[in-house]
């Protein structure tokens, strides 16, 4: 446990006061309206929006989760989230003008827009409580855990204390502010959380323990953690951290944050924005902050914890006032930053703090709206007025925080609630890819492949099945076939489901493409059967700009990961890979801002 000296209250007082002073002064505009309160009436701009959604998934139990990955599989481990960066950049350059296009409230609202009849009713309704409030509450008690856990190392504080001093002040400006509130708060809580971090990675790495960057990279329990790319002798290690994330995961897998195809909160800011050129280049900024610059602090820290806390032990030792049930890897983040001085020390806890702020607020307006605008409004009072919404958006909002700090004291560990809903999701994501371009699916394909691939994981993580196919000693499967067999199965199920219903009436498809044009051939015989009927629903020639988009989104994926990994090698002192990788980001950078060109061109 830590003290504090008053320099370090008064960065952590000073920064409340500057984020309940937000809140409250954006509350009376928040309140004039729904879409105030949920998206600030469109009139967002790029470089806001962007900031936000880098601050928005900077969670408390990010850097927790990094240093899990890493003390558990080297900095390899990453690529389990670093693969994302592909669904990622599909967003940016093919649907984030598509979202913004379509002009729905909630990225729920899209069910009633691609979908017609009583199953997108079912499905509007049934999404907005599984993803508003079951998968929003399961990640706002992930990120809740870790605050419990920095808590109990540095301050000492019971799990109850944590919850209600880190959540209440969060909920209230939350509550008032709306979204407005939440993303002009998000830009302050991105720099200070940022500087947190760079700062806590110098100064520990450069502590006597560990001796500065060089004795660092070779101390013997660092050494093999180092690699970027999994030992490629290892052939498990290259299935399960490189090949299924590359090959499978990226596209197959919905999860909070990296939806394939856009959604959720990232959705949200999309919608927001004030146009199509707004969206792509907030979340392009996004995906560079995200992916080539945020995660090496945290990685640098994961690896000087490996020379100070070796193993769980050493960690229990230091600490014996934390109790069995929350004693993980991802301690040793939180372990790390005890060592940091007076001043430095309260400039990372409140970035800490600001991480956490930035995640739940925006977890709390995102699953509100969906409360909002699929539930309330769609099933329970259809004739509300806009005041009635907000009041009820900002009890729902109370409500989902307190749901979600319950849940945060049964939990042990970050890194087993990411498998889980990487699992859970399996299967989902190439529906959300194709359903914007493929006329034939139908809100009977959703509805199958979400249950499918529900109920198929629960089986696998909850009985023997799991057991007995994927445990290597029985010899059938090896355990790294689970994830691409809820895949596969469930493709096959939602495929079949799409072949053996009815497609969506014509009127409804027509609707849609009228509203979005997507363009591409998997419309072209709603296209061709619209002409004969005498209906125009393409509104100009242009060609079809998803080919530019795909190659932009190669372009964007050398010159992020040549960054990241650029940003490593500069770090390690291997200056030649790092010098030849600088070469590449500039070269592909220069190529894809000539192709951003065509592709802004095509919008306009």
């Amino acid at each position: 446990m830590v003290t504090l000296t008053s320099l370090d209250f008064v960065i952590i007082i000073l920064f409340f006061a500057i984020t309940l002073s937000i809140g409250i002064y954006f509350s009376k505009k928040s309140g004039k309206s729904s879409s105030e309160f949920f998206l600030s009436g469109r009139t967002m701009p790029w470089w806001l929006l962007g900031v936000s959604m880098v601050a928005t998934t900077f969670s408390t139990d990010t850097p927790n989760l990094v240093t899990d990955i890493v003390r558990t599989n080297g900095v390899s481990g990453n690529w389990v989230w670093w693969a994302f960066l592909i669904t990622g950049l599909l967003t940016v350059f093919i649907y984030a003008k598509l979202w913004r296009k379509s002009d729905v409230n909630t990225d729920i609202e899209f069910y009633e827009l691609r979908y017609g009849g009583p199953p997108a009713h079912f499905l509007r309704k049934f999404r907005a409580v599984y993803l508003g409030v079951i998968f929003n509450v399961i990640t706002m008690s992930a990120v809740t855990l870790a605050a419990i856990k920095i808590g109990g190392i540095m301050l000492g504080l019971e799990p109850w204390q944590t919850v209600i001093s880190a959540g209440l002040i969060t909920v209230v400006f939350s509550a008032l502010g709306g979204f407005k509130g939440v993303v002009y708060t998000d830009f302050i809580l991105f720099f200070v959380a940022m500087g947190g971090a760079i700062g806590a990675a110098f100064y520990l790495v450069n502590i006597p323990e560990v001796g500065g960057i060089e004795a660092l990279l070779a101390n013997e329990n660092v050494a093999n953690k180092l690699s970027i790319l999994p030992d490629f002798s290892d052939k498990q290690s290259v299935i399960t951290l490189l090949i299924i994330p590359l090959a499978v995961q990226w596209w197959s897998s919905w999860y909070p944050g990296a939806e394939p195809g856009g959604g959720g909160y990232i959705a949200q800011r999309m919608l927001a924005a004030k146009d199509e050129n707004h969206a792509i280049g907030a979340t392009f900024f996004f995906n560079i902050m995200h992916y080539a610059i945020r995660p090496w602090p945290w990685i640098i820290v994961a690896l000087a914890s490996l020379v100070i806390f070796p193993d769980l032990a050493s960690i229990q030792e230091a600490f014996p006032n934390v109790t069995e049930n929350k004693l993980g890897h991802d301690l040793a983040y939180s372990a790390m930053l005890t060592m940091l001085p007076s001043g430095l020390l309260g400039l990372v806890l409140t970035s800490l703090i600001a991480a956490y702020m930035s995640t739940i607020s925006t977890q709390l307006n995102w699953g509100s709206s969906y409360m909002v605008y699929d539930f309330y409004k769609q099933q329970v009072n259809p004739k509300a007025s806009e005041k009635k919404l907000v009041f009820v958006g900002r009890i729902s909002t109370v409500l989902l925080m307190v749901l979600s700090a319950v849940l945060a004291l049964f939990l042990q560990n970050a890194l087993q609630l990411f498998e889980l809903l990487l699992v859970f999701g399996a299967g989902t994501g190439l529906i959300f890819i194709l359903r914007w371009f493929w006329w034939r699916i139908n809100a009977w394909s959703e509805i199958t492949a979400m249950f499918a691939s529900g109920i198929i994981s629960i089986v696998l993580k909850l009985t023997f099945v799991g057991d007995y196919l994927f445990a290597s000693k029985t010899g059938v499967f090896q355990d790294y076939y689970e994830y691409p067999f809820v895949v596969l199965i469930t493709t096959l199920c939602w495929l079949f489901a799409t072949y053996v219903t009815q497609p969506e009436q014509k009127e409804v498809l027509q609707n849609f493409y009228k509203k979005t044009q997507p363009g591409g051939p998997g419309w072209k015989k709603i296209i061709n059967r619209a002409k004969k009927d005498g209906i125009l629903l393409r509104q100009d020639d242009k060609g079809w700009s998803v080919p530019s988009g795909i190659i932009a989104m190669l372009l964007g994926c050398i010159l992020i990961y040549s960054c990241m990994f650029a940003t490593g090698y500069w770090i390690y002192g291997y200056y030649v890979q790092a010098i030849l990788l600088t070469v590449i980001a500039l070269v592909s950078g220069f190529l894809l801002i000539k192709k951003w060109r065509k592709i802004k061109s095509e919008i306009l």
